[in-house]
Order: C-alpha cells, then sequence, then structure tokens
C-alpha cells in the first residue's frame, strides 16, 4: 500500500486541499463574486476581485446554489452558505418569468440582458442546486422542482427540432446537432444525485438511457473515444463530427460514470467505465508542456485544440483520486503524482501576485494579466470532492496501520 500521493503525505495533501477551498477560494467568492444583497454570482470579475458587471448567468447561479448547499451539507452547517444559495435561488426564480428555458443572462436584478439564446443546460444546473438545497432544507418541494425541470429540458432534449448550437472556437463555424455527450452527461449526474437521496423509477430509467447512450452509441467502436455528437437516432455523424471528441467532457462523464457504478455496486460498469477513464487520459495528456488538452477536433487527423483549460485538469483529478480510493490502483497514483504536480505548479495566481487559479490559456499555460471571468463551480467541486475522497482513503489507511 502506498503512504504518499503525488509525493505528499496524506495530511499535506489534505491541508493543501484545505487551504485551497478555505483560504483562497471561499474568502474571496465571499468578498468580490457573491452578491449578498440580490443573490447569484458576480463572476464578471477580473483577477484583483473587480466587478466588470454585476450581471449574472444562469449556467453559474445553478452552479452556485449547488456548491453552498453542498459546503453545508458535507463540510459545515453554516446558516450563511444556505442564505447564499436561497438569495440565488429567489433570484434565478425572479429571472425565469414565463419564459419556457431561463434567460441566458440577467442584470443584477434579474432583469433579462437578451444576450443569447438560452440552452438546456441553464435549467439543468439549476436543478442541480435545486436538489442538493433540497437535501440541505429537507423541503422536498425544490426536489420536486428539479425534477419537473429534468423532464422538461428531455421532453425538449426529445422534441423533433432540438438543436444544440456549439461555438467553441471564433474561426470554426457553429456546429449544430441533436444529441450532445454533455447533455447525457449532466442528466447522468443529476439522476445520480436524486438517487442517491430516495428511490424514483422515472430518474432510475433516465439514469439507464444515459449511460446507454454514453456507452453504446457515442463510444466510437473505430478508436475506442467517445465523440461529443450524434444524430437523432444515436447513430455517428456522416459529416465528419463523428471524428470530434470533445475529451475534457468524454473525461468528465467517464468519472460520473464510475461515481455511478459505485451507487450501484456494479463492478462491471465500474470496470469498463475505468478503463475507458485511464484511456480517455492517456490520449488527453500533452507530454511536452503537460496537461491535458480538452478538445480533439479530428481523431484521425491528430488536430487538436491547443489550448489548456483548468477544468478538464480538474476532472482528470477527481477521477484519478475516485480510483486511487476505489481500487488503489498504483496506475492511478503515478497519474495523479504527475497531473496534481502539474496542476499546482501551473494554474494557482499566488505567484503572480492574485488569489485563485487560472481558468485557462495557450497550451503553455503563458499568464496573461488580464481576466475576465471568475469560475465558482469546477474549482471548488474539485476540492470539496477530493478533501472527501482524501478522508475516505485516510481512514482506510489508518485502519491497515493499526493507527
Amino acid at each position: 500500500m502506498n503512504t504518499t500521493i503525488a509525493g505528499f503525505s496524506l495530511d499535506e495533501l489534505l491541508k493543501q486541499y484545505h487551504e485551497n477551498l478555505f483560504d483562497d477560494f471561499l474568502p474571496f467568492m465571499d468578498e468580490y463574486i457573491i452578491d449578498h444583497q440580490h443573490g447569484g454570482f458576480k463572476c464578471n470579475t477580473d483577477r484583483a476581485g473587480n466587478n466588470i458587471t454585476k450581471n449574472k448567468r444562469t449556467w453559474f447561479d445553478g452552479r452556485g446554489v449547488w456548491v453552498y448547499s453542498y459546503l453545508y451539507n458535507n463540510f459545515k452547517k453554516d446558516p450563511q452558505y444556505l442564505e447564499i444559495a436561497k438569495k440565488t435561488i429567489d433570484l434565478l426564480f425572479k429571472a425565469k418569468r414565463d419564459y419556457a428555458l431561463w434567460p441566458w443572462a440577467y442584470d443584477q436584478f434579474g432583469n433579462d440582458l437578451k444576450e443569447r439564446n438560452p440552452d438546456i443546460y441553464g435549467d439543468l444546473f439549476v436543478a442541480e442546486g435545486l436538489i442538493e438545497y433540497s437535501i440541505a432544507t429537507g423541503d422536498v418541494s425544490y426536489i420536486q422542482q428539479a425534477k419537473d425541470i429534468i423532464f422538461n429540458c428531455v421532453e425538449l432534449y426529445d422534441s423533433e427540432d432540438y438543436l444544440y448550437d456549439f461555438d467553441y472556437r471564433p474561426d470554426v463555424s457553429t456546429i449544430r446537432k441533436p444529441r450532445v455527450l454533455g447533455h447525457w452527461m449532466i442528466m447522468l449526474s443529476l439522476s445520480k444525485s436524486i438517487l442517491k437521496h430516495e428511490y424514483d423509477a422515472d430518474i432510475e430509467a433516465l439514469s439507464d438511457r444515459c449511460l446507454d447512450a454514453l456507452l453504446n452509441h457515442h463510444l466510437n467502436p473505430e478508436f475506442g473515444l467517445m465523440v461529443e455528437f450524434l444524430e437523432k437516432d444515436l447513430s455517428l455523424p456522416k459529416d465528419g463530427l463523428d471524428q470530434f471528441v470533445y475529451i475534457g467532457h468524454a473525461i468528465e462523464s467517464l468519472w460520473m460514470i464510475m461515481d455511478e457504478a459505485i451507487r450501484r455496486n456494479d463492478h462491471a460498469l465500474f470496470n469498463k467505465s475505468c478503463d475507458l477513464f485511464k484511456y480517455h487520459v492517456e490520449v488527453a495528456w500533452d507530454d511536452v508542456y503537460g496537461g491535458v488538452f480538452h478538445g480533439l477536433e479530428n481523431v484521425n487527423e491528430n488536430k487538436w485544440l491547443l489550448e489548456k483549460v483548468l477544468w478538464a485538469q480538474q476532472e482528470v483529478l477527481i477521477g484519478l483520486m475516485m480510483i486511487i480510493e476505489f481500487t488503489d490502483d498504483e496506475w492511478a497514483y503515478r497519474w495523479f503524482d504527475k497531473a496534481y504536480n502539474h496542476v499546482i505548479n501551473t494554474y494557482p495566481l499566488k505567484k503572480h501576485g492574485y488569489r485563485l487559479w487560472n481558468i485557462g490559456g495557450d497550451r503553455k499555460m503563458t499568464f496573461q494579466k488580464e481576466g475576465i471571468r471568475i469560475e465558482n463551480y469546477h474549482t471548488p467541486r474539485h476540492l470539496m470532492l477530493n478533501i472527501q475522497l482524501l478522508n475516505k482513503i485516510k481512514a482506510k489507511w489508518d485502519e491497515s496501520y493499526g493507527k
């Protein structure tokens, strides 16, 4: 059995994770990002904490409700966490009005800015926040609202004219497809969150459907990677998009499938998703500068998006820690060593005189002083989930060594 992870003792690694969450991230949110008066998160903010605007986005507010409800449920029963979540929920429902979907963005008071057409991701992130808030408060009306939102999104997703507009770089035409790996991923995650709390046959069926789509259809058998887009009937596209792998999403999906396999006590499902996770991480890794790429535009041409994004690195770290905790796999230790040390040596902004971590950049992650967005979800999710996993590992190690 290992006694260190990434060259650190468990206590040292836990200390780093706690400091990043409780001494760096949360105080910055409290001081600059959370709108304590009106609710919501002012994520359009620079590295120094200056609010460029006070506008909010449905994606970020729904996610923020989840973060603070999860903190309350799993770390500290601090009523301020619930107050932040509740004020944001109130703002979200003020912004919703009579629209079919939540607006893309709104001002600090909840007035639609009409910046662009909304998508179902926004509503699904609202549902994610409501599920966790319902668990925190014991108010079942919120989880029922979440289910209503989820199934409304499913109905829209299944409608004949549904197309998702994917703008991933300014020099490439918008991708428009009806079946999207990222949609199944979020619906699977929300189903899992509900099923961990209560049984629901319709939610279980949705979870099954998501697993089938991800593992039996998005997984391109030619090269064993999960493509992002399919046709309505779940067939591979004939227009070249059968080669498009948004590999950061695939990696994120695969650790979620591993987590669902653990919930189901399905070892075959865990082993399959674990093997696929390993393969995707190895394929995505940049052997020259470290870290993973997040987008593979064409598999057969080996054409990559060379930019780096923090969220993709964090999905790798969550999945690796999950494998370490569940299987004690030596491969996961080796890769966590590579991935974690790359991240902590590259992304924290402290060496540049700022707080938090850089959320993206070029292949070398060349520092740019200008920043226009503060990330309020992937970073705290990574920190919280891995703290919980580290505590489970520590309990196992203490038991093994008789402590």
